[in-house]
């Protein structure tokens, strides 16, 4: 059983890796974008939406691995007052709220790049598709309800164990 939050952590890990990656092409595109629009009058067509695209994709793939780190923004002033497994229980309790939301949630978006899919619907400049970022950023929220789900069982050993 160790194996599987092993490989939900690499995952999640490398999904940070390439959302740093399209960081790095987003600030590259508005930096060139600059020189190219101050120096030759030439702006890139499309920068906005393009940035906007990577963005999504940026958020999306790095929530997961935020979230296996624990560099979520916890309120534990009033929490850390109980015993170990009162605060097991309310990690269980919180990160078991938090899958099914964002399961939820994922499914909507799956459901919702599809019917982008199936329309055909395109940004209006550079007549990019909309689905494949839509997917993507399910595809990042659902390694992060992966993550939460090992969350809720960690926690729950806790409290039974205790």
């Amino acid at each position: 059983m160790k194996e599987v939050p092993g490989f939900i952590g690499k995952l999640s890990k490398l999904l940070d890796t390439i959302a740093g990656g399209v960081m790095v092409g987003a600030m590259t595109l508005v930096v060139l974008n600059i020189i190219l629009r101050n120096f030759f009058k030439s702006p890139i067509l499309g920068t906005y939406e393009y940035v906007g695209f990577l963005t999504a994709l940026m958020i999306g793939l790095s929530l997961a691995y935020c979230a296996y780190q624990n560099f979520h923004i916890a309120v534990g002033f009033v929490v850390e007052k109980f015993s170990p497994r009162v605060q097991a229980l309310i990690d269980a309790v919180m990160a078991l709220a938090a899958f099914v939301f964002l399961i939820f949630s994922t499914w909507h978006l799956g459901k919702y790049a599809h019917s982008m899919a199936l329309t055909g619907e395109v940004s209006p400049t550079t007549r990019t598709p909309f689905y494949p970022f839509i997917y993507a950023v399910a595809f990042g929220l659902f390694v992060l309800c992966l993550v939460l789900l090992v969350q809720v069982i960690e926690s729950i050993r806790k409290v039974t164990k205790e």
